[in-house]
């Protein structure tokens, strides 16, 4: 039998947890999760404790004990991790996003007001040190974008390329109520409001497609070409009565953003994505072929639905993430990992790894996802010009 893939966690918190299950999932390829580590003491013990894992004080010793660094830290410290790993001679996971922008460091930085033609040429120079970083140490980049490996995704994959279809447009939104992350809200923390951090994942499943359809027909992928896009911050017009059920406490990034791709052969995809959407997380994309349709319910579906009388009877029922009551009809998810992709993409990942081959959703399109969303806000910035990307 041969040796165990060895990883190790960066970060402790949300990303980490489903990460760890994820990895614990994966069949017909050796893994184990050696340890973690996280900027606080407290937060990696209690995690390593939790999970029967050893938790390392910095990144240095837990690449002593590891193939694998999976960085589930926020994305201002992606490049850094994911470079000094990759240094190391580790292979990375990267969770979204891919990296981004998040200011120069002074206290007056403000993302919604800072010029998005500077955003979008760090950012993209962020990728490409990383990238570099990878190619001198001859690792792979696995970037964890869960849509991609999402069975209803999947399955239009296979439709697609199977039938020879031509994608001629799609649609696609994730928004709920708000995030739940701490860091979220200012820009220096997350890289941008709900563009990058909700549209990047129908953005980044509808980018797959298209590079699925011109591999499959052509041996080629078909990329994004240019974009044009708006943002808003509607929570924080002077005219919105807050009732109390949306999360509200943004600084200075975005709340609404919608954004018009179109691809190198003339195609378009048209993201949503928000934080004004009641009833749990709203996960979906609607692909439009020249020989089929295929709608894409990522969250909710109709596999289960249960009516419940009374709140507390459900208490220490999980329903589904983000719903804001259990009382009255649901539709809880059976295996809410499953059907958004997790445990597809950390067997892909090992899979790559293990034989040699790029993953699914690796380099090439993390950068590609990273371009359009900050050629979105250049855009943005321009009130919806057309904003062409660059290579």
């Amino acid at each position: 039998m041969r040796e165990p893939i060895r990883v190790g966690i960066v970060g402790a918190r949300f990303a980490a947890r489903f990460h760890l299950e994820g990895y614990r999932r994966v069949s017909g390829v050796p893994v184990e999760v050696a340890g973690v580590t996280s900027q606080t003491a407290e937060s990696r013990e209690a995690f390593a404790r939790a999970n029967g894992i050893k938790a390392f004080a910095s990144l240095d010793e837990l690449c002593d004990h590891v193939d694998v660094v999976d960085i589930c830290a926020p994305g201002a410290a992606h490049e850094p991790l994911a470079v000094a790993a990759l240094q190391r001679g580790k292979h990375v996971v990267i969770e979204k996003p891919f990296t981004g922008y998040y200011g120069p460091g002074t206290e007056d930085f403000r993302g919604n007001t800072f010029s998005k033609e500077i955003m979008l040429r760090e950012a993209l120079a962020s990728c490409d040190r990383i990238l570099a970083a990878a190619r001198e140490a001859g690792k792979r980049i696995c970037y964890a974008e869960n849509w991609v490996y999402a069975p209803a995704i999947e399955k239009e994959r296979e439709i697609l390329t199977k039938s020879g279809g031509q994608i001629l447009w799609m649609i696609g939104d994730e928004s709920h109520s708000g995030s739940h992350a701490s860091h979220y809200g200012r820009w220096k923390f997350s890289g941008g409001g709900s563009l990058v951090g909700k549209a990047c994942h129908p953005l980044t499943a509808a980018l797959h497609l298209k590079r699925a359809e011109g591999e499959a027909r052509d041996g080629k992928p078909i990329r994004p070409a240019a974009v044009s896009a708006r943002t808003h911050e509607i929570t924080r017009l002077e005219n919105f009565r807050d009732a109390g059920f949306l999360r509200t406490d943004y600084d200075d990034v975005e709340d609404y953003a919608q954004a018009h791709v179109t691809f190198e052969d003339g195609t378009v995809a048209d993201i949503f994505s928000s934080e004004l959407v009641l009833g749990g997380v709203h996960n979906w994309l609607e692909v439009f072929a020249n020989n089929h349709r295929t709608r894409c319910n990522l969250n909710p579906t109709d596999a289960l639905e249960t009516y419940n009388p009374k709140e507390e009877i459900l208490k220490h029922v999980y329903v589904v993430e983000k719903i804001g009551t259990k009382q009255g009809w649901s539709r809880p998810a059976p295996d809410e990992d499953w059907q958004h992709g997790y445990p597809r993409e950390f067997q892909d990942f090992m899979e790559a790894l293990a034989t040699g081959r790029e993953p699914l959703s690796g380099a090439e399109l993390a950068r590609d996802s990273i371009a359009v969303l900050y050629s979105a806000y250049l855009s943005a910035e321009r009130q919806g010009a057309e904003a062409r990307l660059s290579r």
